[in-house]
């Protein structure tokens, strides 16, 4: 099982892909864990990267979204955690919008990205900028970290969904018992997001879980390091003491995420993004509140 299992999952995903889209796909590529290492079937996701043709065509989306929910029906913990990434050629070799591959995950497409089947593509492809990085990453963490609601376009086909943020995660980083009763895939991913991208917004890399850690460890400055050493544990056995898994988080994880929100908010009010920096000084007073 394990890496094997996820594997399966990418297999799955490449036939269905290929046989609903034909030519359309240039080439398509394992991404995250399964890329670069470190897949835990307990709590990773199965990440694969499109690249299509360089014709826009509204119904071949239809086609990605329609199969995605396909293969993710088809019955695995592990088919449920099918993320797909996709965009054209040529957005990719010119570095404009569209599609669905933000700045992170072209970064990882192009340094990590493990060719499935057509094409390997990526030479001439645009790396996402260190500004692109940081901006990219800052605005995920308000959208899905900080229990912030945000009109915000998906895909083209999309545009002014609202995407209503989980309300409950400021409580759970704030009542430590609630987020250890959602599971360990809970649990790593609040974790280590933020070690992730202050890894991220200070080397221009991709923010892999053990580069990450391993970077946040040596530097004095960021806290939590006990509970950082915890969650890259439990990515692979679930915490077996409850009791110590609370007291971990009830003593690092609001330090850690007010060290990573005041790192990011300094640097977005350097580059003149002050709107998303204050954006971060109300997250902050949200989980001190």
């Amino acid at each position: 099982m394990g890496e094997s299992a996820g594997e399966g999952v990418l297999n799955d995903a490449v036939a269905a892909f290929v046989s609903a889209l034909g030519d359309y796909v240039i080439a398509a590529f394992a991404l995250g864990s399964l890329a670069h290492g470190g897949f835990s079937e307990l709590v990773s996701d199965v990440d694969i990267g499109l690249v299509l043709l360089n014709e826009s065509r509204r119904s071949e989306v239809r086609k990605i979204q329609s199969v995605a929910k396909d293969v993710r029906g088809r019955g695995s913990e592990l088919h449920k955690r099918l993320s797909v990434f996709w965009a054209t050629e040529s957005i990719l070799r010119e570095g404009t919008d569209g599609g669905r591959f933000p700045p992170l995950d072209r970064l990882d497409l192009i340094e990590y990205g493990r060719l499935l089947v057509g094409n390997d593509s990526r030479e001439g492809m645009v790396r996402p900028s260190r500004l692109d990085l940081l901006v990219g990453g800052a605005e995920f963490a308000l959208d899905f970290l900080s229990g912030e609601k945000k009109i915000r376009a998906l895909v083209p086909a999309r545009v002014g969904s609202i995407l209503s943020r989980d309300p409950s995660v400021t409580q759970q980083m704030r009542n430590p018992g609630m987020l250890v009763d959602q599971g360990p895939r809970r649990l790593t991913k609040l974790v280590l997001f933020p070690v992730r991208f202050l890894f991220t917004a200070e080397t221009a890399q991709v923010g892999t879980n053990a580069l990450a850690v391993e970077h946040c460890l040596a530097d004095p400055r960021i806290p939590a390091k006990e509970l950082i050493k915890a969650a890259m544990g439990w990515r692979q056995i679930a915490p077996q003491s409850v009791a110590d898994a609370i007291r971990l988080l009830d003593e690092g994880l609001i330090p850690l995420y007010c060290y990573f929100i005041e790192d990011h908010r300094q640097r977005l009010s350097s580059i003149g993004r002050r709107d998303l920096a204050k954006r971060y000084e109300r997250w902050r007073a949200r989980l001190l509140a």
